[in-house]
């Protein structure tokens, strides 16, 4: 009986040893593992050459906005310009009219083509 009981009692400190390792190790867990990805970014070799296309393209659209806007202004002020000769002409439109109506109260008629360039008048 002895010799059952010691037997017992190795079992039972067996499967306590078992049990203990089997949970220290799930409670561990798995090995983690990270990894790191750096991101260095190198730029971009540039020759001289790709920097002056580079300064030429910049410099055309510069010029191009410039144009654009003195475009824009020259047609601003052109409609500015022939609002203002539509005007003028309106006016000597009325001045014209106002030059025949007192010429025919005074009993003249227009002035002769031959006065205005110089040769004599005809009676």
């Amino acid at each position: 009986m002895r010799t059952q009981k010691s037997l017992a009692v190795a079992c039972a400190g067996a499967v306590i040893c078992i049990v203990v390792i089997w949970f220290t190790a799930s409670i561990g867990g798995e090995e983690r593992v990270y990894e790191v990805r750096p991101q260095v970014t190198v730029p971009e070799y540039r020759t001289d050459a790709g920097r002056a296309i580079d300064a030429y393209e910049r410099l055309m659209e510069r010029n191009m906005n410039l144009t654009e806007k003195i475009l824009d202004r020259l047609s601003t002020d052109s409609q500015a310009v022939d609002k203002k000769l539509d005007g003028i002409e309106g006016k000597l439109t009325e001045l014209l009219a106002r030059t025949a109506r007192i010429e025919k109260a005074l009993g003249i008629g227009p002035a002769d083509a031959n006065r205005v360039q110089g040769k004599p008048h005809k009676n």
